[in-house]
């Protein structure tokens, strides 16, 4: 099993304040013979009569000095979670969080804006500070 991410529990009590129940902490996926483990599961029940959304969260903070290596990796695990994913839980949507700091002055670049689109991540960004989710990205 991984190491948990600096800003786990940040990127936790944010998605509990948002009205998530975190189900898997972490969540496990089998693919094959590997087992891969994304940071948290997550469920948000959008109304009694309707299906709940799920979701399962890679966490990621973004910390080194080096922002695209760390985006190298991070993209690396979220291609690989995100196949393993589909075959165990495809109603399951992955989402790679990042802080808002690192999303602001790094991911709103032209070319990594590119990157994202191209591989179609879905972003939770999430305020340190406030320990709470400051958007969604689909």
């Amino acid at each position: 099993m991984s190491v948990k991410d600096a800003f786990h529990t940040v990127v936790k009590t944010a998605l509990e304040k948002d009205g998530w129940s975190i189900t898997h902490d972490p969540y496990a996926l089998q693919a094959g013979t590997l087992e891969l483990y994304v940071d948290l599961g997550a469920e948000k029940v959008i109304a009694a009569e309707k299906q709940g959304q799920k979701i399962a969260v890679k966490i990621k903070s973004f910390l080194s000095p080096s922002k695209i290596t760390e985006l190298y990796a991070a993209l690396g695990q979220f291609i690989i979670y995100r196949i393993a994913l589909q075959k165990q839980e495809a109603n399951r949507t992955l989402y790679l969080a990042v802080p808002s700091t690192v999303y602001n002055e790094f991911f709103i670049l032209p070319f990594i804006q590119s990157v994202i689109k191209t591989n179609q991540l879905c972003l939770l960004i999430y305020n340190i500070e406030q320990e709470a989710i400051a958007q969604w990205q689909s």
